[in-house]
């Protein structure tokens, strides 16, 4: 009996079905996922998630820049936790759960926390210990500065001219991180760093130690030229764009200028820190 051929007019079920993508009929079975491309995620081991982790971590006496706890984290154990941070004098941020989804695709339960490359110091033992070792103390506190290369910059030229200590924000400062470190070229990991809640506050308690207050200010009426002193000095060095802020440039007792002669507005603050710290060398040595 013959067979019944197709029509030339017909086609087959086969014909119908998808192509694969490499051009193949059928089925392709999954799809190989792309490679990343949204922000740049932190790298491994600069971070801790999970509660315990986190906690663990922090018992252990873990050095934390920062923490990020989801905004609708709730309860005795946010409650408590943001509590013991705060009291360590650790910035804490409540975020959205995408920001921490951007950080990990691990499961992060709700918390992320940075670790620090460096160990801050007690601003207070610092000046005590300098006074006690015979030394003049000189600190260099940094407020609003938000861009961490001018942060490693002015710290390497702190250490350069044997700053005591670098005084830093919790809040409204670049974070002290790898990238800092690598702009200060090393500096950061040997000059002491104070992290303080209150800026204002803090140089309220540095001039309480017998140390002058000297905040450097474009608009100052007066020179670096036209002053000298050989006694404590903490040099404040505010934000390019907006400066000192105006509660912190009150507890100044000086302000002082660099002169300048040239049309170019301003300096790099971490240029204009070197070269107050460079003055300030040169009243220690007249």
């Amino acid at each position: 009996m013959p067979f019944d051929l197709p029509s030339p007019n017909r086609s087959s079920n086969r014909s119908n079905r998808p192509a694969s993508a490499s051009g193949t009929q059928g089925h392709s079975g999954p799809r190989k996922k792309g490679p990343y491309t949204g922000p740049k995620r932190p790298p491994k081991g600069s971070y801790v998630m999970g509660w315990h982790p986190v906690m663990e971590a922090l018992d252990a006496g873990k050095e934390f820049q920062k923490v990020l706890i989801q905004r609708d984290e709730k309860g005795e154990r946010t409650t408590a936790l943001v509590a013991q941070l705060r009291g360590l004098n650790i910035p804490v941020q409540r975020v959205p759960k995408e920001k921490l989804n951007r950080i990990t695709v691990k499961n992060h339960q709700g918390i992320v926390a940075f670790l620090s490359p460096i160990s801050y110091q007690p601003l207070e033992e610092l000046i005590a210990r300098a006074y006690e070792a015979g030394e003049t103390p000189l600190l260099v506190a940094l407020d609003g500065v938000t861009d961490v290369r001018n942060i490693g910059a002015i710290a390497r030229s702190a250490e350069c001219f044997g700053a005591t200590a670098l005084v830093i924000p919790s809040f409204g400062v670049a974070p002290i991180q790898e990238d800092a470190i690598k702009s200060s070229s090393g500096a950061l990991l040997r000059l002491p760093v104070a992290r303080v809640p209150d800026m204002a506050r803090a140089l309220e308690g540095i001039q309480a130690q017998g140390m002058t207050c000297i905040a450097l200010d474009e608009k100052a009426e007066k020179s670096i030229h036209a002053h000298q002193t050989d006694g404590p000095v903490c040099l404040v060095m505010g934000d390019e764009g907006t400066g000192i802020s105006e509660g912190v440039a009150r507890k100044c007792s000086l302000q002082l200028r660099l002169p300048m002669t040239g049309k170019t507005g301003s300096l790099n603050v971490s240029v204009a820190a070197g070269i107050a710290l460079s003055h300030i060398a040169l009243w220690k040595e007249a």
